[in-house]
């Protein structure tokens, strides 16, 4: 049997009706990161047609369904501005600097405490906390799970394990790289005073569309606080954030990726980088003072 396009766009509304009449109780409906087709269909150039798509396909499921007790929808940008969810009533959303039920959006650190506890690792802790710790929700400290749990279930079979970037694995790291690209001589000393370990302070925009990411770095600035690159230490009285790198895993990510950009910059600037190498060599001191300074203003200084 071939599905049509009417098909596959009622298909998730069918699905709960099915449900409801098989077990006779109203269906609780969890969509987990809702805008990952967005995200693939923008980098992919077929964005206008997926936002019709999932217009219907999850529109059609949530707005004035009787099959559905309730519904619980997660993503890294905001619903709103979509326009997906048109005309659906009583939608609440919640993001993550919210402080309602901000400790549901990861582990706490007593939760943490308690696992490392139950398997026998609490000398652990410290190493734990450092390197996936660091997230502020609303005002609850948060850990990130993934790590947490991947990181518990590899210490308790390797007692001598490293932790590493579980993460790193399981998402995409595009908008690291497409940051570096962009940014302008402000922006790299800001990434520099990030990975010293300080703060930067920006103005957040939630309500933005995919289409809209890479417009400008502003914007940037806003998606990386969204998807965890950074998270907030608070704000300022005009309501800007004070930003920061939460932990040792997402400085490691994002200085591999300097890394690998200045590995880059290396490869294309071959002939200047001989020329450097000459000079130095040959004890020329002002035409390596000239070259050094005129590469150096192209990369990012990881503090190494």
């Amino acid at each position: 049997m071939s599905l049509n396009e009417g098909d596959l766009e009622n298909s998730l509304r069918t699905l709960t009706r099915l449900l409801y009449k098989h077990h006779n109780q109203k269906v609780i409906l969890l969509i987990d990161e809702y805008d990952v087709p967005l995200d693939k269909a923008f980098l992919n150039g077929y964005y206008d047609d997926m936002i019709n798509f999932i217009r219907i396909f999850l529109g059609g499921a949530l707005k004035t369904n009787d099959n559905t007790e309730f519904a619980i929808v997660t993503g890294c940008l905001r619903i709103s501005k979509e326009s997906i969810f048109t005309g659906i009533n009583n939608l609440k959303v919640f993001s993550i600097t919210d402080a309602r039920f901000s400790d549901y959006f990861g582990f706490t650190n007593e939760e943490v405490k308690g696992m490392l506890s139950y398997y026998g690792i609490i000398d652990k802790y410290q190493t734990t906390k450092a390197w996936y710790d660091g997230y502020l929700f609303g005002k609850t400290e948060i850990y990130c799970p993934w790590d947490v749990l991947n990181h518990c279930d590899t210490v308790v079979h390797t007692d001598d394990a490293e932790p590493k970037a579980y993460w790193i694995n399981s998402s995409g790291n595009d908008i690291i790289r497409k940051f570096i690209e962009m940014a302008n001589s402000t922006t790299k000393s800001e990434i520099e005073s990030l990975i010293a370990g300080d703060t930067v302070v920006k103005e957040i925009y939630q309500e933005l569309t995919y289409s809209e990411l890479y417009t400008s770095i502003e914007n940037i600035w806003s998606t990386l606080f969204m998807t965890g690159y950074l998270t907030q230490r608070g704000c300022e009285d005009d309501g800007r954030y004070r930003l920061v790198i939460p932990n040792r895993e997402i400085q490691n990510i994002v200085t591999d990726h300097i890394l690998v950009k200045f590995q880059g910059e290396v490869k294309k600037d071959g002939q200047m980088a001989d020329a450097f190498c000459h000079a130095l060599m040959e004890g020329k001191a002002n035409e390596v003072e000239t070259l050094f300074t005129a590469y150096m203003g192209k990369t990012i200084s990881i503090r190494d």
